[in-house]
């Protein structure tokens, strides 16, 4: 009786929190489909239209230009962020040089560093450098972020690789990279993948650095999302169409690589 009474209780609780968490968002896609005398009302009968997409996508929102703005930097931070972290991951984890460890937490204690604290540092580079408003600017600073959070991440699956087949290659004549192309890679292929999709996630959604760095050309959705905000109050119907533009790529993104996701997040738990 008491493993029933448990299990009943595990599933109402499970349950709970899950439109808990749903909830909003679900309100939010909800909201995208009304019109603007019924975005402020709590019912569930309306007519539903795509207006609010096609007046975000028009004057004065501009939403396109936002959303390439996102895709590339978030895209080019990617391409480049993944590809050096898995050569310093595994310089970390297989090279034994002086002052390893010291130089591996000084890296991950930038990420123990409020986003506030280095926001001033890199306007003042960027205004003097003329880049501010720029998506070069904005790439730059998504590196600063996710490279070394990406690096701790790869390690971690690296270092549960055994170096077996590096060693017999290696004897072979294979070069150190063609070894990391060839064997390490596609054996931590969980691990990148997994990498590469929180990488983009904290790109995609990061909104201080560009809210601060950018005014008009290099603006990213989620600060476009601010301007949602006028003098005649907050336009929920079109601030809610803008915020599905931002999820419905990471939903489709999380749905169509969920079983390479949960495979990556367990794989280099055990060495």
């Amino acid at each position: 009786m008491k493993r029933i009474f448990l299990w009943w209780g595990e599933r109402a609780l499970l349950l709970l929190v899950s439109c808990i968490v749903l909830f909003p968002i679900l309100w939010m896609f909800l909201t995208a489909f009304k019109r603007p005398r019924d975005a402020y009302s709590i019912s569930l009968h309306f007519k539903p239209t795509l207006s609010n997409f096609v007046t975000v996508f028009s004057d004065p929102w501009n939403l396109g230009e936002m959303v390439v703005n996102s895709v590339t930097v978030a895209a080019t931070t990617v391409l480049i962020a993944v590809p050096c972290a898995a050569l310093a991951a595994y310089s970390f984890s297989r090279f034994r040089v002086r002052g390893r460890k010291f130089l591996f937490f000084l890296i991950l204690s930038t990420q123990f560093i409020p986003a506030v604290v280095i926001i001033l540092p890199f306007f003042l580079m960027f205004r003097t450098l003329g880049l501010l408003d720029t998506r070069i600017a904005l790439i730059v600073v998504n590196l600063a972020i996710v490279t070394p959070f990406v690096i701790w991440m790869l390690k971690g699956f690296i270092d549960a690789i055994p170096t077996d087949s590096e060693e017999a290659a290696l004897i072979d004549g294979a070069s150190r990279f063609r070894v990391i192309r060839d064997i390490v890679l596609p054996m931590a292929a969980p691990g990148v993948l997994t990498a590469t999709i929180f990488c983009f996630i904290l790109t995609w959604n990061e909104f201080l650095f560009a809210l601060i760095l950018t005014r008009r050309n290099a603006v990213t959705l989620p600060v476009g999302l601010v301007s949602f905000r006028t003098e005649q109050g907050d336009l929920w119907n079109l601030m809610s169409a803008a915020g599905v533009m931002i999820t419905v790529p990471i939903f489709i993104m999380a749905l169509l690589i969920q079983k390479h996701f949960t495979r990556g997040m367990t794989a280099g738990a055990v060495k």
